[in-house]
């Protein structure tokens, strides 16, 4: 169901993105209606939640029966403060295939009445609304002259970037994510020397009514995204391996990787930017993984010239990982709900040479035997399956891997692979089935298609 406007993109980058989508081999195999329709519901569904939440379970800490029970009690207790009914359920289900995955669905749109006093906030805080945050004072735009603490007041995101910040009200293109209770007076907003922080609207009629984790079982329940999850899965990690996760922040994948090997071997995880290192430190701590080594470095630069070399951290000598993740940088055009991208053409574009630098380093730092994983959470074929096709071509030592488990779809046509390659690849493709799958369907089946926009491709070293 269509609820807000289709994600605003500049022109030149929606132009783009229909030569992709609709490019020629697309043509030749489904025609331009339904190539032009496919179009028209990516640029829609992006702008929309996905109709479940997605719980990556800490197995090696507690049985997920175990997680699910307790994540259940702990979500109930939250219902029930935020709710007038005595009876609150909380619906969490296993993946039928993944074996630490926990499943919540997500209820909207829900029929919220808009309220006269509003609260205006940036896309990025409107799209964390849409997936269960209450917001946050440095996400607050505008808001009424005379808003006072405890004033019910609807929250709407800035579509395209142009409220300025300290309005009392803002006119412009602007999407509805519901209603929440002020915890803060406009001028403590505002008006201080001092940036406000915390909790600015508390959230209490959603238009997508969808659990808040915030300090909610923080050691058991890590939020991520499904395609995320796989990633990890797919890399296939085993005890006492060394393994190389080359863009590492937040962490999520980093630790996951190291609870799947059961905490058994080194996991090095590499970020370049120096502020974003404690937070994947910390995230390996509160989840009690000690295999996990991390570094601010450049990956790009993490293969030694010196093979004498002994020292610990990077650069790394060629042929030291058993598998490495490339989790590369992207233009991100998968991330989802996301109402709003100003980036330009130019800068959609910059990310493609960035990846083959990164390609680069990690076939040199593999050894002979090993795994490599690239994915990106894009939807363009400059940045997935047109990677693929020059990886085979550069690296005569790499072959496409079968992945398990598969339970995106194949690859996009348009970068000239077979489609016995095509069915190696794993996109995931909201575009294909939003707005078609019904609610009837199990949420399982409904969770594996309504997702993010993600790329997963699998490749051995020979």
């Amino acid at each position: 169901m269509s609820t807000f406007p289709r994600i605003s993109l500049r022109p030149e980058v929606t132009d783009y993105l229909k030569n992709v989508f609709l490019n020629k081999e697309v043509l030749a195999a489904v025609g331009h209606q339904e190539a032009e329709s496919r179009f028209q519901r990516l640029l829609t569904c992006l702008s929309h939640p996905p109709s479940y939440t997605c719980v990556r379970a800490s197995t090696h800490l507690a049985p997920l029966e175990e997680i699910r029970q307790k994540l259940g009690e702990e979500l109930k207790k939250q219902q029930m403060c935020t709710s007038s009914e005595k009876e609150v359920s909380v619906q969490i289900l296993p993946h039928p295939r993944i074996p630490d995955v926990l499943l919540l669905p997500v209820d909207g749109p829900r029929p919220v009445e808009q309220l006269s006093s509003e609260v205006v906030v940036g896309a990025q805080c409107g799209s964390a609304v849409l997936r269960g945050a209450n917001v946050f004072v440095p996400g607050i735009l505008a808001s009424p002259k005379f808003m006072k603490a405890g004033d019910v007041v609807s929250v709407f995101s800035d579509l395209e970037g142009r409220c300025t910040r300290g309005a009392t009200s803002f006119q412009g293109m602007r999407g509805f994510v519901g209603n929440g209770v002020a915890q803060i007076d406009r001028s403590g907003i505002f008006c201080t020397d001092v940036a406000a922080k915390g909790v600015g609207v508390r959230m209490v009629e959603p238009l997508y009514q969808s659990p808040s984790f915030d300090g909610v079982l923080p050691n058991l329940a890590f939020l991520q995204n499904l395609p995320s999850v796989v990633v990890g899965h797919v890399l296939g990690p085993l005890p006492g391996e060394r393994i190389l996760d080359m863009c590492a922040a937040p962490g999520g994948k980093t630790c996951h990787i190291a609870a799947l090997m059961r905490d058994q071997g080194e996991v090095v995880a590499l970020e370049k930017i120096k502020n974003k290192i404690d937070r994947i430190r910390q995230n390996a701590k509160m989840l009690q993984l000690n295999s996990v080594k991390v570094y601010c470095f450049n990956s790009t630069k993490a293969v030694s010239s010196n093979s004498a070399q002994e020292h610990e951290g990077p650069p790394f000598s060629a042929e030291s990982f058993d598998r490495v993740l490339l989790d590369a940088p992207c233009s991100g055009l998968g991330q989802r709900p996301s109402m709003s991208c100003t980036w330009s053409l130019k800068e959609l574009r910059s990310y493609q040479p960035l990846q083959r630098k990164l390609f680069h380093a990690a076939v040199q730092l593999l050894k002979k035997g090993g795994v490599i994983v690239y994915s990106t959470c894009t939807v363009t074929l400059a940045e997935n399956e047109e990677q693929v096709a020059w990886a085979l071509e550069t690296f005569p030592c790499l072959t496409l891997q079968p992945q398990e488990p598969h339970i995106g779809s194949e690859g996009m046509l348009g970068a000239g692979l077979s489609p016995e390659q095509l069915r190696l690849l794993q996109r995931f493709s909201p575009e294909l089935t939003w707005d078609q799958t019904g609610a009837a369907a199990p949420l399982p089946y409904r969770a594996d298609r309504d997702t993010i926009g993600f790329f997963i491709a699998k490749f051995l070293k020979k």
